[in-house]
């Protein structure tokens, strides 16, 4: 329970990544961390591969300074998130403070539109390179890894990976 009372959040909306939402929220519960599903308003929402999301809370009411830090899954929701200013704000104060961001798969999406990737090293799904790339990131054909504050994971198969950085990342912090 070395994440005991810490409050992070998951940022979801329709069509996300069923496990890159799942699996790291139960692995961070796991450790005793307070993890909020925060989208954009509170409708049940679906994951890609069908699985039903109830929304905690909505991003709007998230307040970075009583954060501990942010998760963002992947799959096709990032870029339905990425074009709500009150995503790439939170975003964008997270990491000014040093908070750590988790982000896999496509979720380096809201990264990108944040304007936070300049010089960083990065991955995701072969499918944003090039986003990465031309947002000033530095590519990086890796599993998981910690640039930073920011803990990146590549695609669903990585998860385990992802999770085990994310959560070393975390303790870290507590430490």
């Amino acid at each position: 329970m070395r994440l005991q009372g810490k409050k992070i959040a998951t940022l979801v909306a329709q069509d996300v990544e069923d496990l890159e939402y799942y699996v790291p929220l139960m692995r961070l519960q796991e450790e005793g961390a307070h993890v909020l599903t925060a989208a954009l308003d509170l409708k049940p929402l679906h994951g890609k591969n069908g699985l039903e999301i109830k929304p905690d809370t909505t991003i709007e009411s998230l307040n970075a300074d009583e954060l501990f830090a942010l998760i963002i899954p992947g799959g096709w929701a990032p870029d339905k998130l990425r074009r709500h200013s009150v995503v790439t704000d939170l975003v964008r104060k997270m990491d000014s403070q040093g908070k750590t961001i988790g982000i896999i798969c496509h979720g380096g999406l809201i990264a990108i539109s944040a304007g936070i990737m300049e010089g960083r090293r990065a991955t995701g799904s072969l499918g944003i390179k090039d986003d990465i790339v031309n947002a000033g990131g530095i590519w990086v054909d890796e599993a998981a890894f910690q640039e930073g504050n920011l803990v990146w994971g590549r695609v669903v198969a990585d998860i385990p990976d992802f999770c085990r950085e994310l959560v070393e990342a975390l303790t870290e912090k507590v430490r």
